[in-house]
């Protein structure tokens, strides 16, 4: 890439390019500059900048190909409520509606009717969020679907559900483990598989669980090789999950694993040519795994790396 950068997002366009956007660099810099990475030649190219400086914010891919980022930190203290589209026709950014709330570390999710879901995050006196807004493309605003309030202090397993024909949260069987920095993704039979992330300030985990919605409850499966926290799960063609990097507790790692639904085991693979954690790793239209920038050590990365899926199926 231009910028080291990490705690960053990546976002796959229509065009099948990906757009990173902000985090921070190796000088500790706040970073609105974003870069388009182009499959066909291997190569990064400078696009517009975001308005506003940014890390830990969401980045979404919205059904008309722009892209939503919103929240995010630009400071220890400063926490961002503020929002902007990038229109990847012409390269630029503009500032749309703004969140009720300043957060970061927050999630956001596309759903079926083309509204961008934000839940949770942090927003710094005011603490851990669990109120919820909805973003409407059609309009450019935002609504609050959960009275807002916080939590603090305790790492939780608590599961909640989201109906967006009713905009009603309720709560569904919780996991087997407290974590937090860990990783939910979507298998293709639509269970979801949760890996690894943290229960306290020094205990990492190789746990897995697999959420099934037919009956809203949780199962163990199978031990990743490593701990792992703030690290990375991918959905491969072939329906298994590629997990890269992330802090070990004992270092940051270079090491990479698969998972296989048919068998609920996790195999090792080669690794990344570095360790790194708070990178990013997107999917792209040719099926290989584009992984970027984060966090390796005592250095702010701008190395890239393609995994090759066709070696695992």
């Amino acid at each position: 890439m231009n910028n080291e950068r990490t705690i960053h997002t990546a976002s796959v366009l229509a065009s099948g390019k990906v757009l990173v956007t902000g985090g921070y660099d190796a000088s500790s810099a706040y970073l609105k500059s974003a870069e388009l990475y182009d499959p066909s030649t291997g190569t990064w190219t400078s696009t517009g900048s975001m308005n506003h400086v940014r890390e830990w914010q969401t980045a979404s891919v919205l059904t008309n190909g722009k892209v939503l980022v919103a929240g995010g930190s630009s400071g220890s203290s400063d926490y961002l409520n503020g929002a902007e589209l990038y229109d990847p026709s012409t390269e630029t950014w503009s500032i749309t509606g703004s969140m009720s709330d300043g957060r970061s570390e927050h999630t956001a999710t596309i759903l079926t009717n083309g509204k961008v879901l934000v839940t949770g995050g942090f927003g710094g006196i005011a603490g851990y969020y669990s109120s919820a807004e909805l973003y409407d493309p059609s309009t450019e605003t935002w609504t609050t679907t959960v009275t807002g309030g916080h939590t603090g202090g305790d790492f939780v397993n608590s599961d909640e559900l989201y109906d967006p024909s009713t905009g009603i949260w309720t709560t569904t069987s919780s996991m087997n483990d407290v974590r937090f920095l860990h990783t939910a993704s979507i298998l293709t039979d639509g269970k979801i598989l949760v890996t690894g992330g943290s229960n306290g300030m020094n205990n990492y985990l190789n746990t897995t669980e697999l959420y099934d919605p037919l009956t809203e409850t949780w199962s163990i499966t199978g031990s990743m090789n490593n701990s792992r926290k703030e690290h990375t799960a991918s959905i491969l063609t072939n329906g298994k999950v590629l997990v890269t990097g992330g802090d070990g507790g004992n270092g940051y790692l270079n090491s990479a694993e698969l998972y296989d639904p048919s068998t609920e085991t996790w195999e090792t693979i080669s690794s990344m040519n570095y360790a790194r954690l708070a990178h990013t790793a997107s999917i792209l239209v040719n099926g290989k795994i584009l992984v970027t920038g984060g966090y390796s050590d005592t250095d702010v990365l701008n190395s890239t790396e393609l995994y090759n899926t066709l070696s695992t199926e």
